[in-house]
């Protein structure tokens, strides 16, 4: 080994070591950051509204955010989470509350505070304040009688502290006791003052406190407070006979200020935490399952090579849980599906290379002379090119989830570019520092045989002694696949694609039932409560859900309570609510994200390849994408969030498969001689089919892991990306590489230099990978 050969190896250990080192530390030292869906809570999406004199934007609803905060920590959730999202979103996280309606009146109100003097009293409707700021509102001490009042004296802006009080002293139970800023402090004694200087009885002795157009108190002055002087200390209590939540809401609200815009919910959503622990073991074990069944398959296949990759594996989940982690991400359901998926692009990485090991141990020659050191170090080399295109793709499609998904499909973003990085780093530097140390073993060098590529495999045997003349036929194959086109289209037409309430708006309510309840008797109970236009399912024996249009909580009770008439007492184990806006928004998103993704992998290939092998390639995706979404439309499954992060994951895997099989291709052509391109493309079908089925099977380990005990959150996403990969590996052979053979046809690339031909050698007549050229 040359010095510089040292050196490299020495720089990618010392790479490895610390990279992971630092992953096992982080690991064993800093908790995960689990999202809602995983422990249970509830997120609220706000949004604020402009006003006539106030416009809704980042710095308004920064200040709104800060308001917010001060709210939601006086609710004494652990752990909130509150974020601006855009210009004009605020998303609220609370962990452990279960109670949407709470915290939404709590949070979501504008909370302006006013302390007025009372003109008067009068038994005539309320009406709006005028224009020199005096109002008539409902006197809350007595029903049908209105207190006219002054313009304000004193806002909420002067209140330093505001907390819920237990009176036990003067039997006034719950009150909430309010200290004044010192300016604010003489301004309360000067309208106290005032106000006890008027005769008793008379409504003029009174203080009104409004709280958003509604007199929460109006106490009239004791006999003890001095006329003028007022009450001083700057203190004030607030009664109304509150319960305890009342009162510590209120204080919440007082404490917290006034919202300097309006804010709107666009979005809630509860989970509990029953549902969020089974999501983590029902993923745990996935996880585990797929990496094993993944693992003993290539083991099986590529022995010790195999056996090293495992390992590789092994420290790539250490490596991707790791960064996830020091990052700060959100962990979420749909993020660990991410995780759980990137192994089967791991698994691509290594595959790659050993099967590029196989034909260059091939290549060498007589036994005698075939050391796997060398090819092994020659596959490193070569399948770099292919390695990184395919992962860009997907990285591609990683990154238009994070911008525009939201919400836990940001999550799974996240996690799957994570993991696309950590793949490349186990299998292109973990993996190989395993096989150079392995392979200078003498043991291993006079055994050749154990280390998994001394064979091509009983596969690639068979399509060298006769390559399939697939390219012969691509009129048929693209008629084919046209046909099955169309029925996916006619299944879009025909059955319609179900949106789910991301993009229609409405509200989605999971409840689990103390008795089994089958679909039939559940909606005939909903229907009767006066929801006839509501969507009724059951996802298991006492598992029911509710989609409806966008309803209020009392509509909500009402179908909890046609529910538990027919299937005992019920519990609400999630609850989403997505306002129209929102729904609409998150279409436009979804159609954006599609076409950017398609327009990306377009240039890309382009810049890479050819023109016609991007158009190829593309075409061949967008039809995988078509079949999957008619697939859906067929069986009547909801298209939602979550699927579309499958989509985009198929868009990955799709181009990933044709691209590997056009690199090679490239390869071929470039010292490929005056072979047709019709044969060039059968040569490389067949070369790369060995990679497409094992990485095909190690992908499907992982999803079917997924898709059998993910629970109903993920199936829905298993089952599509499943099908993506069957129809990805299928259009690569039967879309990608005819539609190119014909464009490259018609439109032929420049001829390159001509170069003088080596001499002819022993072999000659052969290809690297033992093909006949």
């Amino acid at each position: 080994m040359s010095p510089l050969s040292s050196r490299a190896v020495l720089w990618r250990a010392l790479l490895a070591l610390a990279v992971v080192a630092l992953s096992v530390w982080i690991t064993l030292t800093t908790p995960p950051r689990l999202g809602l869906d995983l422990r249970g809570g509830t997120r609220i999406v706000l949004e604020t509204q402009d006003t006539p004199t106030v416009r809704a934007d980042a710095a308004a609803t920064d200040r709104a955010l800060e308001v917010l905060r001060k709210r939601v920590d006086g609710l004494g959730v652990a752990e909130p989470s509150l974020a601006r999202s855009g210009e004009r979103r605020i998303v609220v996280e609370l962990p452990g509350l279960r109670d949407p309606r709470q915290a939404a009146e709590v949070i979501g109100r504008t909370a302006q505070l006013t302390f007025h003097a009372v003109t008067g009293a009068a038994e005539g409707p309320a009406g709006p304040a005028s224009g020199d700021g005096t109002r008539v509102l409902a006197d809350p001490d007595a029903p049908g009688r209105f207190l006219a009042l002054a313009a304000p004296a004193l806002t909420g802006d002067g209140v330093d502290e505001a907390a819920a009080t237990l009176d036990t002293v003067n039997a006034r139970g719950w009150t909430v006791d309010l200290s004044f800023r010192d300016r604010a402090a003489a301004t309360w004694a000067r309208l106290t003052g005032d106000a006890a200087c008027a005769a008793p009885g008379d409504p003029a002795r009174r203080v009104a406190i409004v709280l958003d157009d509604r007199i929460v108190s109006a106490p009239g002055m004791q006999s003890g407070v001095p006329c003028g002087a007022g009450i001083g200390g700057g203190s004030a209590q607030i009664t109304g006979g509150f319960s305890g939540q009342e009162a510590r809401d209120l204080a919440a609200l007082v404490q917290g200020g006034a919202l300097p815009v309006p804010v709107t919910t666009v979005e809630q959503s509860t989970v509990g935490p029953t549902l969020g622990a089974e999501a983590i073991r029902a993923s745990a074990l996935a996880a585990v399952i797929g990496l094993a069944c993944t693992g003993v398959f290539v083991i099986v296949v590529y022995r010790l090579l195999g056996l090293l990759a495992t390992v590789a594996l092994l420290l790539y989940g250490l490596i991707s849980y790791a960064a996830v982690v020091a990052l700060g991400a959100t962990l979420t359901l749909p993020g660990l599906a991410g995780f759980v998926l990137a192994v089967g692009i791991a698994v691509d990485a290594n595959v790659l290379v050993f099967e590029r090991a196989r034909e260059e141990y091939a290549a060498l020659g007589r036994p005698a002379a075939r050391d796997p050191r060398r090819p092994v170090a020659t596959a490193f080399g070569k399948a770099w090119s292919a390695v990184a295109d395919s992962n860009v793709t997907t990285l591609l499609a990683a990154g238009l989830l994070f911008v525009f998904a939201s919400g836990p499909v940001k999550g799974f973003g996240v996690t799957l570019a994570i993991g696309v990085v950590a793949s490349m780093l186990t299998a292109m530097v973990i993996t190989r520092l395993q096989a150079e140390w392995a392979l200078r073993l003498p043991a291993v060098r006079k055994r050749p045989g154990v280390t998994g590529i001394a064979g091509l495999g009983r596969l690639r045997k068979r399509l060298n002694r006769r390559v399939p003349r697939l390219m012969a036929r691509r009129r048929r194959w693209l008629t084919g696949c046209a046909a099955l086109l169309m029925v996916a289209l006619a299944g879009i037409g025909v059955r319609g694609v179900e949106l789910g309430v991301e993009f229609t708006g409405g509200r989605v309510v999971q409840y689990t039932a103390e008795r089994p309840v089958d679909a039939d008797t559940a909606r005939a109970a909903v229907v009767a409560a006066g929801f006839s236009d509501a969507v009724v399912q059951t996802t298991g024996d006492n598992d029911v859900s509710v989609r409806t249009r966008e309803t209020g909580d009392g509509e909500q009770r009402e179908i909890r309570e046609a529910l538990t008439r027919v299937a005992g007492p019920v519990a609400v184990e999630r609850d989403d609510l997505i306002g129209p806006s929102l729904g609409g928004e998150l279409r436009t998103h979804a159609l954006i994200a599609l076409g950017l993704a398609v327009a990306a992998q377009l240039l890309y290939l382009t810049v890479r390849f050819r023109w016609t092998y991007a158009t190829a390639t593309v075409a061949a995706m967008t039809q995988d994408v078509l079949l999957v979404v008619g697939l859906f439309a067929w069986l009547g499954k909801p298209v939602d969030s979550v699927f579309l992060a499958a989509l985009l994951t198929v868009v990955g895997y799709s181009v990933n498969d044709s691209v590997v099989v056009l690199d090679r291709l490239r390869e071929l052509r470039r010292r490929g001689g005056g072979v047709p391109l019709a044969d060039l493309a059968d040569r490389a079908v067949a070369q790369t089919l060995p990679r497409t089925v094992n990485t095909g099977m190690g992908a499907l380990f992982v999803l079917v892991a997924l898709a059998v005990l993910g629970g109903d959150s993920l199936t829905d996403f298993s089952v599509a990306v499943l099908a993506g990969v069957v129809f990805g590996m299928a259009s690569t052979v039967f879309t990608a590489m005819p539609l190119a053979v014909t464009l490259e046809s018609r439109h032929p690339a420049p001829a390159p230099p001509t170069r003088t031909a080596p001499r002819a050698r022993a072999g000659a007549g052969r290809d690297r990978s033992g093909a006949v050229v």
